[in-house]
């Protein structure tokens, strides 16, 4: 039987981030870049609306139509170029802002894109009914994905400008304890 995942935060109030809420402000206002707003955003829990979608229905006995089955569905926005892009929100209020009968459920930018990668889609687009809509695509959205699905090495190899760096251990020090080392030569006393 399938588990329901816990919540990322579980006493979430359905408020946007602050740092992230802060950086949109600013690049809305033109004192912050895209870098700044997707730094910011790398950190916030994001929602991810998912909506109920009719697959069946019946004439009941009063003779209207009535549900019989529904699933839920992740919905996807698709541009005038029939790029389709996935949907994020930073809060409730954004979220309800583009469809109030949508459900929200937590995600980090990560997950988010991996979905997105994972739908074909060419972006990410967050809070795309306001206050400030912002999109996720590109090499970005190729690196976040890339961090959730653990495939940095091909990402590295596939999309130009992009430069993993990995931390190791050198050859033999493996759970030795750490010397500090200088690169100034030490002044004798006296």
């Amino acid at each position: 039987m399938p588990s329901i995942p816990q919540p990322l935060v579980p006493d979430d109030d359905g408020g946007a981030d602050a740092s992230a809420a802060s950086a949109l402000a600013a690049f809305s206002a033109g004192t912050a870049g895209p870098g700044e707003v997707v730094a910011a955003l790398s950190g916030a829990r994001l929602l991810v609306p998912v909506v109920a979608l009719l697959i069946g229905s019946e004439v009941g006995e009063h003779g209207l139509r009535q549900e019989k089955e529904s699933e839920m569905a992740l919905p996807k926005l698709v541009g005038k170029d029939g790029r389709e892009a996935v949907l994020a929100f930073t809060g409730t209020e954004p979220l309800r802002r583009w469809r109030p009968d949508a459900r929200p459920i937590q995600a980090t930018v990560p997950q988010v894109c991996r979905a997105a990668a994972q739908e074909k889609a060419a972006a990410v687009v967050v809070d795309v009914a306001g206050p400030v809509p912002f999109v996720i695509e590109g090499g970005v959205l190729a690196a976040f994905a890339a961090v959730e699905s653990g495939t940095l090495d091909e990402l590295a190899a596939g999309v130009p400008g992009i430069t993993v760096a990995r931390m190791a251990e050198a050859p033999g020090d493996a759970g030795a304890p750490r010397r500090r080392r200088f690169g100034w030569p030490r002044r004798g006393r006296g």
